[in-house]
């Protein structure tokens, strides 16, 4: 079982329809998926039409004993599973204050689906707390979107940082390049840099309204529009990603 956590300090960079398009594209090629919405603003659940079925509580979610089967839910994509995001700011609250000053309680959560799935996604809220290095500790790969930016250049270089200063083992840590306009110089400039550290992918997705579309859809992006340059991106850097993966 391989758990990816797609995750940023800061929003507004493509994290969720990412995490969207490669679970879903994980699904379509027969993997065991699930999908864990931990962002309270619950995009991710908002794009796959999921409520929560029963309302555990977020402390029965994350307890020792935890059984998160009966929080899981059927998406209408085979092999593709979800437990979608309680959306009570308390709720999140809650979570954080459990977690602290303990890095491994999601670790020993998602240890009961080892030979149950084969990927595990989660969307995760932006920033730094104790829910983040929880995340960092129960995660195979840190997948991180990074628009060619200065800023969210800034952004990458506070999260390696953080790892460094957390002693987080920074192989976990992947980026690719999201909302990218080639058109501009400075995208061009930053990728052709940051592309150096072998930390990111070769592939990435461009700036495409299509994207955009996918809260107006509510599906993956594959699902409406397959020819297109959207569709493409997502399905050659996922293939990038699971070359990298299962090698």
């Amino acid at each position: 079982m391989i758990v990816i956590a797609l995750y940023n300090l800061k929003g507004g960079v493509g994290k969720t329809a990412s995490c969207v398009n490669f679970s879903y594209l994980s699904a379509k090629e027969g993997y065991k998926t699930l999908l864990w919405d931990i962002d309270p603003q619950g995009a991710t659940s908002f794009y796959f039409k999921a409520k929560p079925k029963v309302h555990l509580g977020i402390k029965k979610l994350i307890s020792k004993d935890a059984n998160l089967d009966a929080a899981i839910m059927d998406t209408s994509y085979e092999h593709l599973d979800i437990i979608p995001a309680d959306n009570s700011a308390k709720s999140f609250d809650i979570m954080i204050d459990e977690m602290r000053g303990k890095k491994n309680v999601l670790k020993n959560v998602l240890k009961q689906f080892e030979g149950e799935y084969d990927f595990v996604f989660i969307d995760c809220p932006p920033g730094f707390s104790a829910l983040s290095e929880n995340i960092f500790s129960a995660s195979d790969i840190v997948l991180m979107p990074v628009i060619p930016t200065t800023l969210s250049v800034r952004t990458y270089n506070m999260v390696k940082d953080y790892f460094k200063e957390k002693d987080i083992d920074m192989a976990k840590l992947m980026c690719f390049f999201t909302m990218t306009d080639l058109r501009k110089n400075m995208h061009n400039e930053i990728m052709e840099h940051l592309l150096k550290d072998k930390r990111f992918f070769s592939n990435y997705i461009p700036y495409l309204s299509d994207v955009e579309k996918m809260g107006i859809h509510k599906q993956p992006v594959e699902e409406f529009a397959r020819s297109g340059d959207a569709a493409k991106s997502y399905r050659d850097l996922w293939t990038e990603i699971t070359e990298g993966v299962l090698e």
